[in-house]
């Protein structure tokens, strides 16, 4: 059978395949073991950390365990407060829609660019992760610094942890973590330094539609915190996919 990830993707034998398995499963256990996921969650990040992995390379699965320390360390920065307030993450730690819902594009990117080695996927992969570290990061840090916040429609300030609500101190680290991601990249070579800039912008960019669908559909209640993160790195990954394509 034809290797899916042979013709541009890292994994371009079986040996590779089974290194990119064992290591995305020893991270999967690990993520487990510390609780930042749980069962489901543990097996929906090992797949897409594969994925990965597989198609975009070593450099990818550092992208991704990137994320996963800022994610873990922001979320529990604050813990007591949070849960205090009610804003605390389960300790069991994300399920898989969770996990899928932060992943999900940047894994499909990585096997559109192993099946077409069209290097913009790259970009977008990583606009992707940029998105989802930046949103998560602001989220974190912005209940944990103060307990207001302004709602990004209006101005309003609401209680920090309200849909759609932003801070200055959140909104600064969440643009400092979407660089971190974009600067493992650009040092592992998924990115030209010339690109990082679009990783950041886009990531950033796809924090905002996160708080407005938050502070709209979200707050109606017609879509879930998952399907507006999912749309989020969505429109990041398209976005950076854009400037790429038209600029």
């Amino acid at each position: 059978m034809l290797n899916p990830f042979l013709a541009h993707g890292w994994a371009s034998s079986t040996e590779r395949l089974a290194i990119a398995a064992a290591v995305t499963l020893g991270f999967a256990v690990l993520a487990r073991a510390v609780r930042g996921v749980n069962r489901s969650g543990a097996l929906a990040g090992g797949l897409a950390g594969f994925l990965l992995f597989a198609g975009a390379g070593p450099t990818a699965f550092v992208a991704l365990a990137t994320l996963f320390l800022m994610t873990w360390v922001s979320t529990r920065l604050g813990y007591r407060r949070k849960l205090a307030l009610g804003l605390a993450e389960r300790r069991e730690g994300r399920n898989a829609w969770q996990v899928l819902a932060n992943l999900a594009v940047a894994a499909l990117g990585s096997i559109v660019f192993s099946a077409t080695g069209n290097r913009v996927w790259l970009v977008a992969a990583v606009a992707a992760l940029a998105e989802a570290a930046t949103d998560t990061v602001a989220s974190e840090i912005g209940q944990y610094r103060g307990p207001d916040a302004r709602l990004i429609t209006t101005g309003e300030r609401v209680p920090a942890g309200t849909d759609g609500g932003i801070t200055i101190p959140g909104t600064i680290a969440g643009l400092a973590a979407g660089l971190v991601m974009a600067a493992v990249a650009t040092v592992g070579r998924m990115l030209l330094p010339s690109q990082l800039w679009i990783s950041v912008a886009s990531g950033f960019a796809g924090m905002l539609i996160d708080s407005i669908l938050g502070a709209t559909l979200q707050r109606r209640g017609w879509i879930s915190n998952q399907t507006v993160n999912l749309l989020s790195t969505l429109a990041a990954a398209a976005l950076a996919y854009a400037i790429l394509i038209f600029t």
